[in-house]
């Protein structure tokens, strides 16, 4: 299928359509930036910094001590790590060993881990120290062979790490765990000191050798393992930085609040701060305070996010005190950027804030607004150099008018290979080269994309369709609304309502009446919720990004207790 790129012809003169991406693996990045600038800042971590030169040579040292592990090209290593330099240092190890990184969220509980590491079928995991009992208990379940295990104090500056242990103790000490090493249990640091920094000789096919194993949410069913090769990420990586092409290439200062085990932290924070040979200034959690104190003192000029972030901030009572004037751009992505929070946000930074679109699928960006150019409210934006979109009519099944809803293909050189080991699903997704989203949007005159919602968070209403983006817009512009969600609920005469679920901003009262004028003044009446339900805060991911799912199956749970009672009470 063909489509007429017409965004193209908004794409500045800086931006080409087309990139020779000069196909090579993804971790050569990190070796010219240490051949180029050894001595430049790569690292900065609560106080810790390591140039490029020390975070080369200590990812040749993890290489090597996992191939004298036995480790093995193709073999999957995973990183159960919060943001940390040992994150880094694994990720870019596992690549130059040869291996496979499978990312995998810290917060993971025993069966989530243990799916996880069964479907990849990783023979060995780095680990925080407060998390190895976890690892522990599945690893007899599982392929693994070798736990390597490190601890947040290995990578703390003078005096932190000799403190943070016995604060660590004090605050939170139902977390400390007495690691037992051995012949499978490795200290991470002692593993560096014990390896040479010496290249592995190794052939990589950059389009077709695997560097990532990264799981899906799982929001559409049982979690996936998509399967994206070093050129899918290389030139993701790439395309953000020729987006972002003011930036000077090892001038700027990139602020790492994202979790890199997300993949939208991993491209657009992480592989791209390192193909730029920025200064990556690490964060292991998203704090508010924290993120402000460090944004004034540090001064980064990228600030990738989340909305969930940028609402914090805006919300945090200190905001005033800060400087944030450093920050040149954002991209915020996992979810819609309300308007009203974009709007603000870029009213006490120097930059730009714009909404972007990706899918774990495409390694993961897509689409995204001009930076420096023309933006276009409530829109994603325009494809990336070399990808290209298109709306599908799944009515008629056949590509959609200009403004027509339908689902969004994407097609470029970040699309994965597929899913690992599921023929079947990832025949069910890729069509002749294009990936089918699962998003439902359309695409305007000049080529800019919407997005309305996922086709499965569809709600149908009395045979109308409603998305529930479109009223949470409007709950965003209400003064008192921090956070809000909209999902379906059964309803026995229209079928589903809409229930909405809302945070409210601290000192600002709010009523369910108040909230129901407002949105029948901006919404058409079918489209208004019947159900509010107020809550201190939300369900999120590590990223930020509101749980939706969660929020259903509490309500099916709701439900079935109900239908229960009734059978009860006959």
């Amino acid at each position: 299928m063909e489509v007429e790129r017409r965004w193209l012809n908004h794409y500045p003169p800086e931006i080409p359509s087309e990139v020779d991406y000069k196909e090579k693996p993804l971790f050569t990045y990190l070796e010219e930036a240490a051949d180029i600038e050894p001595e430049k800042t790569a690292l900065h971590f609560l106080g810790k910094e390591l140039t490029y030169q020390e975070l080369h040579e200590s990812s040749l040292r993890f290489a090597n001590g996992l191939v004298s592990l036995g480790i093995e090209k193709g073999d999957r290593v995973a990183i159960m790590l919060p943001n940390c330099p040992q994150a880094v240092i694994a990720y870019y190890g596992i690549l130059l060993a040869g291996g496979i990184v499978v990312q995998t969220n810290p917060l993971y509980t025993e069966r989530e881990l243990s799916h996880q590491l069964e479907d990849s079928g990783a023979v060995a995991i780095v680990c925080l120290d407060q998390l190895f009992s976890r690892v522990a208990a599945v690893k007899e379940d599982t392929s693994l062979r070798h736990v390597i295990v490190t601890g947040i104090k290995d990578y703390l500056p003078f005096p932190k790490n000799l403190v943070y242990p016995y604060i660590q103790k004090k605050q939170k000490p139902y977390i400390l765990v007495d690691v037992q090493y051995g012949d499978t249990v490795h200290a991470f640091k002692e593993m560096l000191n014990k390896s040479h920094a010496t290249r592995i000789a190794l052939t990589i096919d950059p389009k077709e050798d695997i560097a990532l194993l990264q799981y899906t949410g799982g929001t559409t069913g049982p979690s996936k393992g998509v399967m994206l090769t070093h050129s899918n990420l290389a030139v993701n990586a790439k395309q953000c930085s020729i987006w972002i092409y003011k930036h000077r290439v090892g001038e700027e200062v990139v602020l790492a609040a994202l979790p890199f085990f997300h993949v939208y932290g991993m491209t657009v924070v992480m592989n791209q701060a390192i193909m730029t040979r920025a200064k990556l200034i690490i964060l292991p959690r998203f704090d508010a305070k924290q993120v402000l104190q460090t944004i004034h003192k540090q001064r980064p000029t990228l600030f990738p996010g989340a909305p969930t972030m940028y609402i914090a901030l805006l919300n945090h009572p200190d905001l005033g005190k800060y400087d944030l004037s450093s920050i040149k751009a954002c991209i915020s992505g996992s979810a819609p950027l309300p308007l009203e929070v974009q709007q603000k946000f870029q009213e006490v930074i120097s930059g730009s804030l714009v909404e972007g679109y990706g899918l774990t699928e495409a390694s993961p960006v897509t689409h995204c607004n001009f930076i420096y150019e023309k933006k276009v409210k409530g829109s994603i934006g325009v494809p990336w150099p070399d990808t290209e979109a298109a709306i599908y009519s799944t009515e008629r099944d056949e590509p959609a008018h200009v403004g027509e809803v339908g689902e969004l293909m994407v097609r470029g050189p970040q699309v994965m290979k597929g899913y690992w080991k599921q023929p079947e699903e990832t025949a069910a997704v890729l069509k002749d080269g294009w990936l089918l989203t699962g998003d439902m949007g359309y695409m305007d005159e000049d080529g800019y994309f919407y997005i309305v919602d996922r086709k499965k968070d569809l709600i149908i209403a009395g045979g109308y369709n409603i998305y529930p983006r479109d009223v949470e817009e409007v709950l965003y512009e209400h003064e008192a609304v921090k956070e809000a969600v909209v999902v379906g609920v059964p309803d026995p005469y229209r079928g589903e309502t809409v229930k909405a679920f809302v945070v409210l901003k601290d000192n600002i009262p709010c009523t369910e009446d108040q909230l129901n004028q407002f949105c029948r003044q901006h919404l058409a009446a079918f489209k208004v919720p019947r159900i509010y339900e107020f809550r201190t805060e939300l369900p999120k991911t590590m990223v930020g990004k509101i749980l939706r799912r969660v929020l259903l199956e509490e309500e099916k749970a709701k439900e079935q207790q109900a239908e229960e009672q009734k059978v009860q009470e006959i």
